[in-house]
């Protein structure tokens, strides 16, 4: 497990105590963003999930994630609902992705809130 908050390896005031350093700095890591857009994704209805894609990632963005998909899998030995998940993989890759544009100019400088 690599996050390190995860409740097995810190007690509450442990998490609470690396909160309180993030907020203090103001600075997200790379890994630090995609928790936090995954517990958003998390939070969000099949209709609000469906909104969000909409408004971010462009039909031929979409096109290409499941066209792509379909040709990797071609001839591997991939389980069904693998291949079917596999195009949204890509996609949760993609909003990350756009979410660190819009937040990070450059990943060495502070992200300002």
């Amino acid at each position: 497990m690599n996050d390190p908050r995860h409740p097995i390896r810190f007690s509450p005031e442990e998490l609470e105590r690396l909160d309180g350093e993030r907020e203090e700095s103001g600075e997200l890591t790379r890994e630090e963003l995609a928790w936090e857009l995954v517990e958003v994704l998390d939070e969000l209805t099949a209709e609000e999930l469906a909104e969000l894609v909409s408004k971010n990632v462009p039909r031929e963005a979409h096109e290409f994630f499941d066209h792509y998909a379909r040709e990797f899998c071609e001839g591997l030995s991939i389980e069904k609902s693998v291949r079917g998940r596999l195009p949204n993989l890509m996609l949760l890759g993609y909003l990350l992705r756009v979410l660190e544009e819009r937040l990070i100019v450059d990943p060495e400088e502070s992200f300002d809130a």
